[in-house]
């Protein structure tokens, strides 16, 4: 029978679930082990797995939220920055146009202040004109006060001086009268 054994490469007298490296009880006991395993994990595995599945959720609720704030925050800023740009060009505007009203009115004012200098220049060149003709017409009666002193003096003799008082006491005591 050794012979046999040897021959087929296996023992006749067992069953066929029992040869050796392949026993039944090996498959068996992995069955049980795994299903067990199975049961103790995938309650454990599957909380594990819908709190994931939770927290993706919520994360990806969470981004589009944050996502449609900033889109809405995108929008409101390019209207912004559109209604920037449009006052921009209002304030530019608005700059221009004061900026040649003021230019205006300094030239108006510059205008209005020569014509007074001119109105005053004029009438300073015209005071000094009478000043300076006062000053000659004194000067020309001091001259010829001068000058008839100098002709008197040299033309009066002393017979012409004593006519001339007695002429003058005359006319005062005729005055009095």
């Amino acid at each position: 029978m050794l012979t046999e054994v040897v021959l087929l490469g296996r023992d006749t007298n067992r069953p066929w679930w029992d040869y050796p490296g392949l026993e039944f009880w090996k498959f068996l006991n992995l069955i049980v082990f795994a299903t067990a395993l199975t049961y103790i994990v995938r309650r454990r595995v599957t909380d594990a797995l819908r709190s994931r599945r939770e927290g993706i959720r919520r994360a990806v609720l969470k981004a589009q939220n944050q996502r449609d704030e900033a889109v809405k925050k995108l929008a409101e800023v390019d209207s912004r920055l559109a209604g920037v740009e449009s006052e921009a060009a209002g304030i530019w505007a608005k700059a221009r146009a004061e900026a040649k009203a003021e230019r205006e009115r300094i030239l108006q004012d510059a205008e209005a202040e020569m014509l007074k200098l001119r109105e005053q220049s004029q009438r300073e060149i015209e005071s000094a004109g009478k000043v300076a003709r006062q000053e000659l017409r004194r000067f020309a009666a001091q001259q010829s006060v001068k000058l008839a002193e100098e002709v008197i003096q040299r033309e009066i003799q002393p017979e012409d001086d004593a006519r001339l008082i007695r002429l003058s006491v005359e006319r005062l005591g005729s005055s009095r009268i």
